[in-house]
């Protein structure tokens, strides 16, 4: 019997423009979890859509054994799909429904096979992934982009594959729904490739593939396994690199005291030729016997102080170099007791009334479920939504940050789109402030519509801090759903050195801890409440 799994041989993938993404990948995943890991750009999304045959290789093969299921990053549902459609048994309830009301078709009884109890295992799936007060005859425009993930999600459960595809699928999954979809994870009997920046999610995982350059390394365990793992071989690696600069300044020392010894050899020679203290054949023997010794000489130490250089390569390599974005703004700076922004009691549009002040340079973690109003709240302290009632007051520049990142124009290239923010600015200062951004050099030249997920956010937030005047209240909206896990550490350290009050909407509680929310505040029906932090 075949063992379920995926298995890749001899991938290889370039984009359009004849970039190489995979050259000769070779990939084998059993059943059990596994978490997909790596940077933005090292191929994640893609080779999970090279498993499930939405893109071709240009060489090598894909071989799933078993039945796949999938659920994409960008998930969109027809708004005109009823739920039974989504779960795939549209077609065996009508011919259960034609049964039921006396029909004797062949086809119905076919279409029907063995599932006669279809709609009450549907209703048990959605109510596990608490959906249960869906109807299977609704559609599914009104649902939220949670909920639509979570019914995705339960379409693909309801096929029952052996091997499960997922890429990131707690975007846009408030904490309860996360809850949800974790204990789905976890129970997971087959094989499932998880591709995720949501850390508790990948603390369920059996092992985690770490995919980089091109290659894949394993490491056994959940990822907090795996990052102590990484943190001890980069200890390792580093400890290296140590040894092996000063192996390098060794060699160069002992080559430069070779030459000196060879020179003064050198020089003595030619004295005694000068003075012809010796035969002339006994002194023409010597030289070029001198001669030969410095050149093996000149060519041992050569050869070490190569070697030595190439060590310190080597375990330069072995050193992961995650660039990190550096901000510093002096001029985003908050005194602490300022009123930054005041909603005295606003009532928020299709939402409730809502009391806030914030002050100085404080953090608040909004949180809630999907719905409660998070978005319309930032929106409308941002200018951009008008409340119902009520008056917003503004003491300080802001800016916001979407969901969607849809600030930047397409046909603008990353330095163009932040000069419309800092039209004061020259090309030079841009570009080196975007080099704080990692967008170094001719990556500053991009067009907006080339960008990974993860680079448009960076290109975003350069835009925002950039922005003149440079804004003291910055407010994010579930900003680590475009983010792999070391964009997530990236914006952690940019948030570190920003000097301003900041506002995060977001369901990601590891996140929210690492920047050190001064206040959490939940929305709900009722408006704002305090709330320990998670």
């Amino acid at each position: 019997m075949t063992t379920t799994s995926v298995v890749c041989t001899d991938l290889d993938f370039s984009w359009p423009d004849g970039g190489a993404l995979f050259r000769g990948l070779q990939l084998a995943v059993g059943p059990g979890r596994t978490g997909l890991v790596g940077l933005n750009g090292a191929g994640k999304s893609t080779l999970l859509r090279l498993m499930a045959g939405e893109l071709a290789p240009a060489r090598g093969s894909v071989s799933v054994h078993g039945r796949l299921g999938y659920l994409p990053q960008n998930l969109t549902l027809d708004t005109e799909a009823r739920v039974d459609d989504v779960l795939g048994i549209a077609a065996k309830r009508a011919a259960l429904h034609a049964i039921e009301a006396g029909s004797v078709d062949e086809a119905h009884f076919a279409a029907v096979g063995d599932d006669w109890d279809v709609e009450e295992r549907a209703s048990a799936t959605l109510a596990r992934l608490g959906l249960g007060r869906l109807e299977l005859d609704r559609t599914t425009g009104r649902l939220s982009g949670g909920e639509c993930v979570l019914l995705a999600l339960a379409g693909q459960l309801m096929r029952q594959p052996d091997v499960l595809l997922l890429d990131e699928p707690t975007n846009n999954l408030d904490l309860v729904a996360r809850e949800l979809l974790y204990d789905a994870v976890e129970s997971w009997r087959g094989a499932l490739i998880v591709v995720s920046h949501d850390r508790e999610l990948l603390d369920l995982v059996d092992q985690i593939a770490d995919l980089r350059d091109g290659g894949v390394r394993w490491f056994g365990g959940t990822f907090t396994e795996y990052e102590r793992a990484l943190e001890v071989e980069q200890d390792a690696a580093e400890r290296m690199v140590r040894v092996a600069e000063s192996d390098v300044r060794r060699q160069k020392r002992e080559l430069a005291d070779a030459q000196v010894k060879l020179a003064r050899r050198v020089r003595y020679g030619q004295k005694m030729w000068d003075n012809k203290r010796e035969p002339k054949v006994v002194m023409s023997a010597r030289k070029r016997q001198a001669q030969v010794t410095a050149g093996k000489h000149r060519t041992v130490h050569t050869e070490r102080l190569a070697g030595a250089r190439e060590r310190l390569t080597e375990a330069e390599r072995a050193v992961r170099d995650d660039d990190a974005i550096r901000v510093d703004l002096p001029l985003t700076a908050v005194p602490a007791g300022r009123v930054v922004v005041s909603l005295p009691g606003v009532r928020l549009r299709h939402g409730p009334r809502v009391k806030l002040d914030v002050r100085g340079p404080e953090r608040i973690a909004l949180v809630g479920r999907n719905g409660s109003g998070k978005t319309t709240l930032l929106r409308t302290v941002a200018g951009l939504a008008a409340p119902e009632g009520g008056e917003v007051k503004r003491e300080v520049p802001l800016r916001y940050l979407p969901q969607r990142l849809d600030l930047l124009f397409d046909e603008l290239t990353i330095a163009e789109n932040v000069g419309r923010f800092a039209p004061g600015a020259t090309d030079n200062e841009i570009r080196a402030r975007l080099a704080r951004f990692l967008f170094k050099g001719r990556k500053a030249d991009q067009r907006a519509d080339t960008l990974s997920g993860g680079e448009r956010f960076r290109a975003t937030l350069a835009a925002l801090l950039l922005a003149e005047p440079p804004p003291q209240l910055l407010m994010l909206d579930e900003p680590t759903n475009n983010l792999d896990l070391s964009g997530v550490r990236q914006l952690t350290e940019a948030l570190e050195s920003y000097q301003g009050a900041v506002i995060v909407a977001s369901h990601d509680v590891p996140f929210l801890r690492d920047i050190d929310a001064t206040r959490w505040l939940r929305l709900d029906g009722e408006g704002l409440t305090r709330v320990d932090p998670m």
